[in-house]
C-alpha cells in the first residue's frame, strides 16, 4: 500500500505545467483580457485593424528572418518535426508571420500602407525569471507599405498611448538609427575592425558573433564587452543622406508628440531583419532605487520580405509589447475587461421541480442583461445563501417548488433579510427598480 501511495505522489508531482509556462485563471486571466481591449481599442482609433496567424509556422520563417548569430535561432526557437517531415517551429516572435501572411495573401495590392495589431503567445527557450517566461504574450502594432518616417512616429505614438492608459508613468524611449543597406556596410566594417582590436578582451560569445553578426556585440550582456562598447563606433555617424533625413524626421515627430527619448549609440535589438529606426521603450517602477524596466520595443524593417521570398522588398516599422512585464507592473491599473459584470443577483432553486425550470429562467436574466452568479448543482438554502453572502451579492432569487408550481419567484434582499414574491412575467420590472 505504502509502495501505491509513494508511485501516486510522484506522478502527481509530475503532472505540472512545462518550466517557464503557466496557467491564467481568475484575476490574472481578466488583467491580460483587460490590457487586451484598452489595447485593441486604442489601436482601432488610430485605424490598425486586427489580425492572428498561427501559433505554429514553417521553421525557416523564422530561420529566414531572424538570422543566425542572434539567440532565438541559436539557443530559444521550440521546434518540432511532424510525421509528414515538415519543420515546424512555435513563433518566438509575430513580425516574421506577419509579413509571411503579408506576402501570402498578396496585401501588397490593397491600399498602403495596412497597419495590423496582434495579440498571442509566443514561445523562447529562455532563462525563466522574474517577468520573462517560455510562453509569454505580446501585443504588436506594425505598419507594411510605406517607408515614411511619419509612421516610424505613427507605431511608436500608438504603443506609447496604450502604455500610459494601462498606467504607465515616467516612459522613456531609448532609440538609435542603424542605416539601411546604402550605408551599413561601411558601418559594420568600422565595427569589426574596432572589434578586432579588442579581441583579446571580448568574450568568447562576442568573438563567434564578430564571426556571425557583429551588430550583436553592440547588444551584449557581457560586462567586459560592455566596457569595449563605451568606445564603439555609432551608427548615426555613418548614415547615408537619406537615412540621416528620416532619423532626423522621427525624432522632430517625437519631439512634437512631448515622447521623452534618448539616443542610445549601441542600441541594434537582437533581430537581423531590423533596418533604419530602432527603439527600446522604458518605464521607471515606484521603487526609485529598481533600475528602468523595458516594457516594449521594435523598429524598421524594410528588408524582412525578400529574406522571406518576397519579389520586393516591403517597407515596414513594428511595436511590440511584453504583456507579462506590464501586468506584473506595480503601476497597472488591472483593467478590468467588458465582459466582465459584477453579479447583484445570486440565483438559488430548491427541489426537482424548480431545478428543472432554472435554466429557463438564467436565460430569460442573461437576455435582459443582468449578470447573475449561481450554484444551481446545490439542493441546500443554507449552503447556498452562505455562498450568496460570501459573495457579498447584494440580492438573491430564491426559486422553490411553491415557487416553480406559481411561476413566482423570491427576491430577497441580503443586507436586510426582507423578502418580496414576485411574479416571473413582473420579475425584469422589479429588477430594474432595484
Amino acid at each position: 500500500m505504502k509502495k501505491t501511495n509513494a508511485t501516486n505522489k510522484n506522478k502527481s508531482s509530475e503532472v505540472a505545467s512545462p518550466k517557464g509556462m503557466r496557467d491564467l485563471t481568475n484575476e490574472e486571466y481578466y488583467s491580460f483580457q483587460g490590457f487586451f481591449e484598452k489595447a485593441q481599442e486604442v489601436a482601432v482609433y488610430y485605424g490598425f485593424k486586427p489580425i492572428d496567424t498561427p501559433i505554429l509556422e514553417q521553421e525557416e520563417v523564422f530561420t529566414g528572418a531572424i538570422g543566425e548569430g542572434t539567440d532565438i535561432i541559436d539557443k530559444e526557437m521550440y521546434t518540432l518535426k511532424t510525421k509528414g517531415g515538415d519543420h515546424l517551429a512555435l513563433r518566438p516572435e509575430h513580425t516574421a508571420p506577419l509579413m509571411r501572411a503579408y506576402i501570402e495573401h498578396g496585401m501588397q495590392t490593397m491600399p498602403q500602407p495596412v497597419m495590423f495589431y496582434q495579440y498571442g503567445p509566443v514561445f523562447r527557450h529562455d532563462k525563466p525569471q522574474r517577468g520573462r517566461y517560455r510562453q509569454f504574450w505580446q501585443f504588436d502594432l506594425d505598419s507594411l507599405g510605406s517607408d515614411k518616417s511619419i509612421m516610424d512616429a505613427l507605431v511608436i505614438k500608438v504603443g506609447m498611448t496604450i502604455l500610459e492608459e494601462a498606467g504607465a508613468e515616467k516612459l522613456s524611449v531609448d532609440i538609435n538609427s542603424i542605416g539601411d543597406k546604402e550605408c551599413r556596410g561601411g558601418y559594420i566594417k568600422e565595427l569589426v575592425n574596432y572589434y578586432k582590436k579588442h579581441l583579446s578582451s571580448l568574450p568568447a560569445i562576442d568573438r563567434e558573433r564578430l564571426k556571425t553578426n557583429p551588430l550583436r556585440i553592440l547588444d551584449s550582456k557581457e560586462e567586459k564587452t560592455k566596457e569595449i562598447n563605451e568606445e564603439a563606433p555609432d551608427a548615426v555617424s555613418f548614415l547615408c543622406a537619406s537615412c540621416k533625413k528620416h532619423f532626423k524626421e522621427v525624432l522632430e515627430y517625437l519631439e512634437e508628440m512631448d515622447i521623452n527619448y534618448n539616443i542610445n549609440k549601441n542600441l541594434v535589438r537582437g533581430l537581423s531583419y531590423y533596418t533604419r529606426t530602432v527603439f527600446e521603450v522604458y518605464t521607471t517602477n515606484s521603487n526609485e532605487n529598481e533600475p528602468p524596466v523595458q516594457v516594449a520595443s521594435g523598429g524598421r524593417y524594410d528588408y524582412l520580405s525578400k529574406q522571406l521570398g518576397g519579389k520586393k522588398d516591403v517597407p515596414a516599422v513594428g511595436f511590440s509589447m511584453g504583456v507579462d512585464r506590464i501586468v506584473e507592473s506595480n503601476w497597472y491599473k488591472k483593467l478590468s475587461p467588458r465582459i466582465l459584470k459584477k453579479p447583484k443577483i445570486y440565483f438559488i432553486q430548491l427541489g426537482s421541480e424548480a431545478k428543472l425550470k432554472s435554466l429557463n429562467i438564467i436565460e430569460t436574466l442573461r437576455k435582459a442583461h443582468v449578470p447573475i452568479a449561481q450554484s444551481i448543482s446545490k439542493d441546500s438554502l443554507g449552503s447556498q445563501l452562505a455562498i450568496a453572502e460570501k459573495l457579498a451579492i447584494p440580492y438573491a432569487l430564491i426559486f422553490g417548488v411553491k415557487e416553480a408550481i406559481d411561476n413566482s419567484v423570491i427576491v430577497r434582499n441580503m443586507s436586510n433579510r426582507s423578502q418580496e414574491t414576485i411574479k416571473l412575467d413582473k420579475l425584469l420590472d422589479y429588477l430594474k427598480e432595484l
